[in-house]
């Protein structure tokens, strides 16, 4: 298992606080958001990680140092493209695919462990389900990812945390020229086949940080002890 963190685009929901710093390097409780998701990666027992990122990627590597490769992403052009940019040295194995706005206290050592195929999906109860991918259960097996639904068919958001079998590329290969194209483009494969697994991580236990009201939220929660970094990165 190997892991990909996207950290790349603009950051433009957080500005002016991303106008000179990258958005994981915004502090919760005096660490960076980065560090939550390197602790957690690494601490499932992941050693190869992969940080792709943008003008600002220098600032990343100062902070995190040397073990771990970086890619720059010179121009933002989307999710898919960031992938591909990633993609050698990434191939023939299962990924973690983490978007750096999140973080999570979830222990993933045991779900990595057991992994053989297919994609594990983490799901969260949210209130506002209209601003993420939600998913869709029949007789609570997910059989489809509606991006931001006006009428939301359940408020389990999916989003943030991947894991993928080593068929990914491939996947992503097939649908990364479509209009609008998100990574729920990939997931839905996966689920068409059967193969997503959904593991839910609680009201509490994951958060997209990627707003300056969630980022507010996250540094709360990390006062409560909610999100600690255990055994550092």
């Amino acid at each position: 298992m190997k892991a990909i963190i996207v950290a790349g685009g603009h950051g433009s929901r957080l500005l002016p606080m991303t106008n000179f710093t990258h958005k994981t390097l915004l502090p919760l409780c005096g660490r960076p958001i980065i560090d939550y998701a390197m602790a957690t990666i690494r601490n499932a027992g992941i050693r190869e990680i992969t940080i792709i990122g943008n003008r600002f990627i220098d600032k990343i590597r100062q902070h995190i140092g040397d073990g771990v490769n970086y890619v720059l992403e010179e121009h933002p052009l989307g999710v898919a493209a960031a992938l591909q940019l990633a993609r050698r040295g990434n191939e023939n194995c299962p990924l973690i695919v983490w978007f750096s706005d999140n973080i999570t206290n979830i222990e993933l050592k045991n779900e990595i462990k057991d992994f053989t195929h297919g994609a594990i999906l983490l799901t969260r109860e949210v209130d506002n389900p209209q601003e993420f991918g939600v998913a869709v259960f029949e007789d609570g097996v997910i059989v489809d990812v509606v991006e931001k639904p006006t009428n939301p068919p359940s408020n389990m958001a999916v989003g943030g945390i991947y894991v993928f079998d080593e068929t990914f590329w491939q996947r992503l290969d097939k649908v990364q020229d479509l209009p609008n194209f998100s990574i729920s483009d990939v997931t839905k494969q996966y689920i068409k086949e059967g193969i997503a697994k959904t593991v839910s991580v609680g009201e509490n236990t994951w958060i997209d940080c990627g707003t300056p009201e969630s980022l507010l939220r996250a540094g709360q929660m990390v006062e409560q002890g909610i999100f600690t970094i255990e055994g550092g990165f």
